[in-house]
């Protein structure tokens, strides 16, 4: 009979679960390689700024190795493929994919909001012009759609990835004519109208990554399904979550200045829901007498969004949209390793410690 003054000794000999960093580095470093060699097979000076975007060279060429993300679209490919039972290599193809229109999606976004910098270097439009980054980014676009076309499940694989694309591009329309919208009033936008937007511009491909690599390794339409819905409901948090790190965040760790979303006049979650709320008025005013705000005018809207509740509603209905995410992946039958290890990196997206 084992002892029970034994069995924490015994449990503590056990190996601790992985980490979400952990997961996200295997997943990173399994389909590095591939990711490297698909770039590396366009056209050189294409392939150049290519890995510029990617934080493998310089300007010029120069080898780099500047972080570039976390890569959680390549790993919930990777999960994807590993919690239907299939190998995590299946996934890979998919994760390249993922990772190629992400890249493309942020060099063109970059250029239509006039951001300057990309995680603390100059965006790619600012280091070699706008023509050359819109050319870099079709070549990326072009590329992921051939890298799933070349799998043995191309058709379906093709049409989810386009798929997404599509919801992608509505949903980046939808944000920029925000731009344009009153803050108050009937044509004001309303925070469910925003979370659509956040569905189709960041959900539609966190849930074609998880879907796409279920589906190159051979799962069932249905639960391909229902891991591309929980993937959007995941895309909504993320989104919301930038939100709040766009007003609050550090720059030493978001790579973009503190107040940007504010200066800009983006229409983000928190400011919306503060709007919406009782003592919203005063923040209606001073986003409503000025096109763009000050050094002061921004901190000063910063205070009047967290006083009105605009970050603590802004963090409820991400957490909430984690919860849905986590409710749809336990009606699926998944391998119960890998869905751990997908649970993992949720619960620290919730919390942005990652």
């Amino acid at each position: 009979m084992t002892s029970t003054a034994l069995q924490p000794s015994t449990a503590s000999t056990l190996p601790a679960p992985p980490t979400a960093a952990r997961i996200l580095r295997r997943c990173r470093e399994l389909a590095a390689p591939a990711l490297a060699e698909a770039v590396d097979g366009l056209h050189p000076w294409v392939a150049e700024m290519a890995g510029y975007a990617l934080g493998r060279c310089e300007v010029g060429g120069a080898p780099a190795d500047h972080s570039q993300g976390k890569g959680v679209r390549q790993a919930l490919a990777v999960l994807g493929a590993e919690a239907v039972s299939g190998p995590a290599e299946a996934g890979v193809p998919g994760a390249v994919a993922v990772e190629l229109v992400h890249t493309f999606s942020l060099l063109h976004d970059d250029i239509m909001d006039g951001d300057a910098l990309r995680r603390g270097r100059p965006a790619l439009w600012k280091a070699y012009g706008t023509g050359p980054a819109v050319l870099a980014g079709d070549a990326l676009f072009a590329l992921a759609v051939e890298t799933v076309a070349l799998t043995p499940h191309a058709g379906p694989a093709v049409r989810q990835l386009t798929t997404a694309l599509g919801d992608l591009v509505r949903g980046q329309a939808d944000d920029l004519l925000f731009a344009d919208r009153p803050w108050t009033g009937p044509e004001a936008v309303g925070v469910g109208e925003y979370e659509t937007m956040a569905e189709r511009k960041t959900g539609a491909l966190l849930g074609c990554a998880l879907a796409i690599g279920a589906r190159l390794a051979g799962a069932s339409g249905g639960t391909v399904t229902v891991l591309d819905r929980a993937g959007r409901h995941l895309g909504v948090a993320f989104q919301i979550a930038d939100d709040v790190l766009g007003i609050w965040g550090d720059p030493s760790v978001t790579g973009k200045p503190v107040h940007g979303d504010l200066r800009q006049g983006k229409k983000t979650l928190p400011v919306l829901a503060a709007l919406g709320a009782p003592g919203g008025s005063e923040l209606a005013a001073l986003l409503g007498s000025s096109a763009s705000l000050d050094g002061e005018g921004v901190r000063r809207a910063a205070v009047l969004v967290e006083r009105a509740g605009g970050r603590t509603a802004a963090v409820r209905e991400a957490r909430r949209h984690l919860t849905a995410a986590d409710t749809l992946l336990a009606g699926v039958p998944l391998a119960p390793g890998p869905a751990a290890d997908l649970r993992t990196v949720l619960s620290a997206l919730a919390d942005r410690t990652i």
